[in-house]
């Protein structure tokens, strides 16, 4: 009877409730929806490009000839981009449409002030308002990633190996984790701005940022530094390690390097290497745990700022003022 007790009494606590009222919201809203969609057709379109590229033969290659089945996920014919660059490019939307009115809005409408009024702690309402959006991106992610590995296995003909199995979980859950860092980084401007507008334009200016511009002035700046040809092989190393250092201050990047080597195990380093290094190299695929080890670094630094951002948001909300103006 303690069991069953403490069970409903979990369930029926105010994080979960808040989660579960969340959760249906966001699914009945029309704002998911049509954000949904646009998602979904084009995910459909990249595994269409990808099954007619795997159907011609053009996508094998002789380091990836054993992991055809990963090829889904990062192969294209050339009319569209793969699923891999989809997820990059809209999973940030769909973090930032999730959560750039999560607060300002209850706060506007003068129902946050009433539900705190409730016997409600604080830290309860800002944390059950991230694990409801974040365990629906996790849905969508996932949903989709067993679309695209049903389809693959009508187009291959055989299962995916244990290793191609873990290597797919692993980009889905990698990709859950970025989707999550842009989902807290809406909900942080949430709180700091009281009109869903500006928050909303704050989260696709940034997003628009570090997708597009960030590389655009790193280029311009490596051009301006670049050490001549001439320079000695230890300068022009620490030239591109620097480079890549300052690259991979973009959550883009981290997402895009990590995803590229967790779903092709022929990357063997993410680096510049001499020919000393080079020399007596044989191409051979990396398993998963040298990958995971090549990649954790990556991993690292996006859970890192997803949660750093996170706890700027909580340290905002829990010293904000709640209640209504009106």
């Amino acid at each position: 009877m303690k069991g069953v007790r403490s069970e409903k009494e979990r369930i029926a606590s105010p994080f979960w409730i808040i989660v579960q009222k969340e959760f249906g919201d966001h699914i009945r809203s029309w704002r998911f929806g049509i954000l949904l969609a646009i998602i979904v057709l084009a995910c459909v379109g990249s595994i269409y490009a990808a099954v007619t590229a795997l159907q011609s033969g053009a996508a094998a290659n002789e380091t990836e000839t054993s992991f055809l089945f990963l090829q889904m996920f990062t192969v294209s014919d050339g009319t569209l981009p793969n699923f891999v660059t989809f997820v990059s490019f809209l999973g940030p939307l769909m973090g930032i449409a999730l959560g750039f009115d999560a607060v300002n809005s209850e706060r506007n409408k003068g129902t946050l002030s009433r539900l705190m009024s409730q016997p409600i702690y604080r830290d309860d309402f800002i944390t059950a308002k991230f694990t409801a959006s974040l365990l629906l991106v996790a849905v969508v992610i996932f949903a989709l990633g067993f679309l695209v590995m049903g389809l693959g296995l009508f187009t291959i003909g055989y299962p995916p190996t244990p290793e191609e199995f873990w290597r797919v979980l692993l980009f889905l859950a990698t990709a859950v984790v970025y989707v999550g860092f842009w989902l807290n980084l809406s909900l942080l401007f949430s709180i700091r701005f009281r009109q869903a507008a500006t928050s909303a334009l704050a989260g696709i200016a940034l997003w628009i940022f570090f997708t597009v511009f960030y590389s655009l002035i790193l280029n311009l700046v490596a051009r301006a530094v670049a050490p001549a040809e001439t320079a000695a092989a230890e300068q022009l190393v620490r030239y591109q390690q620097t480079m890549q250092l300052f690259s991979r201050l973009s959550p883009a990047e981290l997402f895009t390097e990590a995803t590229t080597t967790i779903l092709m195990p022929g990357v063997r380093t993410l680096g510049p290497l001499t020919m000393e290094q080079v020399v007596g190299a044989i191409p051979s695929p990396l398993p998963l745990a040298q990958s995971l080890l090549l990649i954790w670094p990556h991993l690292t630094g996006l859970a890192a700022a997803t949660m750093v951002c996170f706890g700027v948001s909580y340290y905002l909300f829990m010293r904000q003022e709640v209640r209504s103006r009106s």
